[in-house]
């Protein structure tokens, strides 16, 4: 019985890890998917838009323009600052790894472990913070404009 319980739990922790491994079909297929959602929000919030400024379709067509043209833009600026910021993420990574080095030359093996776990149970409290805050802006979003007028007495 023992054996049973135990192969079953091994199984269970083995296809566990498996989920975790991602390929990188996986990656592109959940890109084509973010993708899809992005471009559906934005078919959304434009025909929100239209409803909420009672707008007529040559103003949808020229604000769907002007969403391409500054999406064009913001995304030939994000590759012109690429490599700037590879180099600003490797200029973090090289003071991140010689303040690490620096705290195990000052604390004891214990100590550091201790700082150690502390840092990685903050960083997973920020993670989780920035998720809420993420899908709380996510509610905002489906939220219909505010384009009533106030009554002048």
């Amino acid at each position: 019985m023992k054996k049973l319980v135990l192969a079953i739990a091994f199984i269970g922790i083995g296809s566990f890890a498996m989920a975790q491994q991602t390929t990188p079909q996986d990656k592109q297929a959940k890109r084509a998917e973010m993708h899809q959602k992005m471009q559906q929000r934005e078919q959304e919030h434009l025909a929100q838009m239209q409803k909420d400024l009672n707008l007529d379709q040559g103003q949808v067509e020229k604000i769907k323009a002007l969403h391409e043209r500054r999406k064009a833009e913001m995304k030939a600026d994000f590759d012109k600052n690429k490599d700037q910021r590879q180099a600003k993420m490797e200029q973090m990574k090289a003071k991140r790894a010689q303040m690490d080095a620096d705290m195990k030359n000052i604390l004891t093996p214990e100590q550091y472990d201790k700082w150690q776990a502390d840092r990685k149970a903050k960083m997973e409290q920020r993670k989780t913070e920035m998720k809420q805050r993420g899908m709380k802006g996510d509610r905002m979003m489906k939220k219909p404009m505010n384009t009533a007028t106030p009554d002048a007495n």
